[in-house]
């Protein structure tokens, strides 16, 4: 079972971009990504090839006490179970990798980002 996993070199590029933009910490950036992800809908086939050269990151900090909450949201998404090494690093970095990308086009056309995210159609 994997604890650590790398983002891809990009994901690292856009959320240290908006954690010095925003003033935010970098793991409520990746949280958000990982939100706007979800929101999206189903991963796709190309959502799992990023690289690993990027920012390394562990388990713990990501999901914390809502580990088991973020596994049963992919796993309600995907329609299956999914086994603890597939859910983490594998659907968790491609929900972060994906949710960057997300997030930089969020926070682009906004003028200010906090309130546009809580203010979208659907909620995060």
């Amino acid at each position: 079972m994997a604890f650590k996993l790398k983002t891809s070199k990009k994901t690292e590029e856009i959320l240290d971009r908006i954690e010095k933009s925003e003033n935010m910490p970098w793991y409520t950036l990746v949280k958000l990504a990982i939100a706007l992800s979800i929101r999206r809908g189903r991963l796709e086939k190309v959502d799992f090839s990023s690289n690993t050269y990027g920012r390394e990151l562990n388990r713990q900090t990501i999901t914390g006490d809502a580990d088991a909450l973020y596994k049963c949201l992919m796993e309600l998404q995907e329609g299956r179970h999914l086994s603890e090494d597939e859910f983490f690093p594998v659907y968790i970095k491609a929900h972060i990798d994906r949710g960057a990308s997300l997030l930089e086009q969020e926070q682009r056309y906004s003028s200010n980002f906090l309130n546009h995210l809580s203010d979208l159609k659907s909620g995060i």
